[in-house]
């Protein structure tokens, strides 16, 4: 398989302010600079571009009739740039830029600084194996694999125009680092029947990580990450329409480095407890599953992005998720159903600590950043004949924080949207066997809703607002 793609989009990572949100909410900062004669201007180039390649190879073959075995290659080779206008750049950390005018930095401090144009470049590779070999008969079926990954990746600047750049060369690269992760895991799974209602299975795997990176607040990382993940589960059939289940699973996730350079470089951990009831006929099927999912060390967002547009995480000690989920399909009539689906859950910092300028405030249970008590959906479909289809997609997002410290300023206000879709498909047997075409309406109720935003604290709330309605369509050609 090789597929791959390359996209350039005009920057709109920045967002805005209460004011400019109820003034003008379309109102883009990206690029915004003012010029010699003190008019405001936009830099026409402030883009993203990036290009990705995805080459893989899959091997898969039926030995026996109780013996498969499935092996794939991968390749993935990613690069590319963000462009952007500097206006009053402070020019340390700038080579080959000589300063024409005093501008005040980050720290209030007058300094030497310019305008200049900068690249931010992204070039890396990713590559490796996954394997694994499944043996089922009668009762049991068993599975035993793993896979190895390497990503290697490059960063650096290139500073491609500047007000006044000396007699060197203003095109060299700088602000070289890299950061390499090798990930090696192995694991095993066995499904077994006990008797006709009742079975088991379990899930073990083994995990490690290497991060190696330089840059990273001023300090070369080298940190290996040692996980040992199990999980388990019983199903009991009440009938041959439904059944329960329990689980529990052990799980860890390490920190990325994002985490490493805002100081959050504590591996995540994670015991999570589900309790579920399945429900299953030819006409309905209902799923019912509450979990309880208990953190040590949960990589947080705390509502702040660092200066490249990342989310910044933070460590806290002991948190948790707890909830339910209800999804169901009803097939009203041979043309008509519906899938509805509701999360009703409660997500909370046990005991979270802030700075508040002065000392450390502990300000007990807080609610997590980016998590509504309640999420629910709905497809309404319908089949007007075999070749076309229309659905009907809903979804209510409940109120949620910005941030871990419940300021009421950052809070969004819930929202309801709803999508249409129409698909129809022309069987030609020809060349392609079928012909998909598509047309998608978002948010048909032109609903004005924020759907993410950034809490800096301080009062510094930014949002994202959305598009109100807009359209897409698509084609789709099957060999």
């Amino acid at each position: 398989l090789v597929f791959g793609g390359k996209e350039k989009t005009y920057q709109a990572w920045y967002g805005i302010d209460a004011a400019t949100l109820a003034s003008d909410r379309t109102f883009n900062p990206a690029g915004m600079y003012t010029d010699a004669n003190g008019k405001v201007q936009f830099y026409n180039n402030q883009t993203d571009n990036y290009q990705q390649d995805h080459y893989q190879l899959h091997w898969n073959e039926k030995i026996s009739n109780s013996w498969n075995t499935n092996l794939a290659f991968h390749y993935t080779k990613g690069k590319g740039y963000y462009e952007e206008y500097k206006y009053n750049e402070p020019i340390d950390g700038y080579p080959s830029i000589l300063p024409t005018k005093t501008v005040i930095d980050g720290y209030g401090n007058s300094v030497p600084g310019t305008d200049l144009i900068v690249q931010k470049w992204l070039d890396n590779d990713f590559y490796g194996t996954t394997f694994s070999a499944n043996y089922k008969k009668n009762r049991i079926d068993f599975v035993f694999g793993g896979a190895v990954n390497k990503y290697n990746g490059k960063h650096f600047w290139k500073t491609i125009w500047a007000q006044n750049a000396s007699d060197s060369n203003s095109l060299d690269t700088h602000h070289n680092f890299y950061g390499n992760k090798l990930e090696v895991n192995f694991f095993s799974k066995i499904n077994y029947q006990f008797t006709e209602k009742f079975s088991f299975y379990g899930d073990l795997q083994y995990r490690t990580v290497n991060y190696k990176a330089d840059g990273v607040q001023s300090n070369v990382v080298d940190d290996t990450f040692r996980f040992f993940n199990p999980k388990a589960g019983l199903t009991y059939s009440l009938d041959q329409n439904q059944n329960l289940y329990f689980s529990y699973a052990r799980t860890n996730r390490e920190p990325n480095r994002t985490d490493y350079e805002n100081g959050s470089p504590r591996p995540e951990k994670l015991n999570d407890f589900e309790l579920g009831w399945r429900f299953a006929t030819s006409k309905t099927q209902l799923n019912i599953n509450g979990y309880y999912m208990l953190y040590k060390d949960q990589l947080v967002l705390t509502g702040a992005l660092d200066n490249v547009g990342n989310p910044i995480r933070t460590n806290i000690g002991e948190s948790y998720r707890l909830g339910i989920e209800v999804d169901a399909n009803f097939k009203l009539s041979e043309k008509w159903s519906i899938r509805p689906n509701v999360t009703l859950s409660e997500n909370k910092n046990k005991n979270f600590v802030v700075d508040n300028g002065v000392s450390l405030e502990n300000l007990g249970k807080t609610n997590i950043a980016f998590s509504p008590k309640i999420v629910a959906g709905n497809n309404l479909s319908y089949l007007a004949t075999k070749e076309l289809k229309f659905f009907l997609l809903s979804k209510f997002v409940g109120e949620q924080f910005l941030s871990n410290v419940q300021d009421q300023n950052s809070k969004l206000k819930d929202y309801f949207i709803q999508d249409f879709n129409a698909i129809y498909e022309i069987k030609t047997n020809k060349i392609f066997k079928s012909i998909v075409l598509s047309v998608l309406a978002n948010n048909i109720l032109n609903v004005k809703y924020v759907s993410n935003g950034a809490d800096y604290g301080g009062g510094y709330v930014y949002y994202f607002p959305q598009a109100g309605r807009n359209f897409l369509a698509g084609m789709t050609l099957k060999f």
